[in-house]
């Protein structure tokens, strides 16, 4: 187990809260949890920490949506994030943390801003689409294999969708469900799942289980147009604090 001190500690339930609500369909949530745990360690090792903490949450959040997600929207997505999860695994000792997560803050601030600002064009509904559901699948997968930050992109290809609340959290866990596993093979060839980790991990989980359940009950009685100005403003404090981080290094 990680030598943690109170405070790391009292980061890491924070950390665990918040990947529970986002499998329990509160996306956004779950992002603050890497930079969180890097005011204690490495992002890296954080990384390392909370993926088998998203693992095991993703279980919880799949039962949860096991009927409520939307298959198309999942066939144009999750192609492109296994090629971005294996350019992440390819280019993990060159490509610095800190450009990418400036990059993903920027576009996230951008989609929330223009959403923010005209909100009548963002209320159109788009279908989805193949070359633009794997590009930004793609974006995602990379960032989440980089640093578990691939909600803000996978946002601004799925809420233009307008899906209902439920179909899109349950899609949003489906697709990261399908990440997250995809992910332990190179983490671990990388080393990120240390025992000390593994063990930090296997505490954690319990709150993270406890917190996909409350996800999922405040994710069923929020009225859709709530639902995404919520989002939207939580993408746009989330995409400030990435960059942020990036400014600060």
């Amino acid at each position: 187990m990680l030598d943690l001190s109170p405070a790391g500690w009292a980061l890491a339930v924070i950390a665990a809260v918040a990947v529970g609500l986002a499998k329990g369909g509160l996306s956004m949530v779950g992002i603050i949890s890497v930079p969180l745990m890097s005011l204690v360690m490495s992002p890296v090792q954080a990384a390392g920490l909370l993926l088998p903490v998203y693992v095991i949450s993703d279980v919880g959040g799949l039962i949860a949506f096991r009927r409520d997600f939307d298959r198309k929207v999942l066939a144009t997505t999750l192609p492109g994030a296994l090629v971005g999860i294996c350019v992440g695994w390819a280019t993990a000792s060159i490509v610095p943390v800190r450009g990418v997560t400036g990059i993903v803050g920027v576009i996230g601030l951008g989609f929330a801003l223009n959403a923010l600002i005209r909100p009548r064009l963002d209320a159109t509904p788009r279908a989805p689409s193949a070359g633009a559901g794997s590009f930004w699948g793609g974006l995602a997968g990379y960032t989440s294999f980089v640093s578990h930050s691939g909600a803000p992109l996978w946002q601004v290809y799925a809420q233009p969708l307008r899906l209902s609340p439920l179909i899109f959290a349950g899609t949003t866990t489906w697709f990261f469900a399908i990440g997250n596993w995809v992910k332990l093979v190179p983490y671990a060839l990388l080393g990120q799942l240390s025992a000390a980790n593994l063990i930090t991990a296997a505490v954690l989980m319990p709150v993270s289980l406890l917190s996909v359940w409350v996800g999922l009950r405040l994710v069923r009685v929020i009225r859709p147009q709530v639902f995404y100005t919520v989002i939207t403003w939580g993408l746009l404090l989330v995409s400030l604090r990435l960059v942020w981080q990036a400014l600060a290094g």
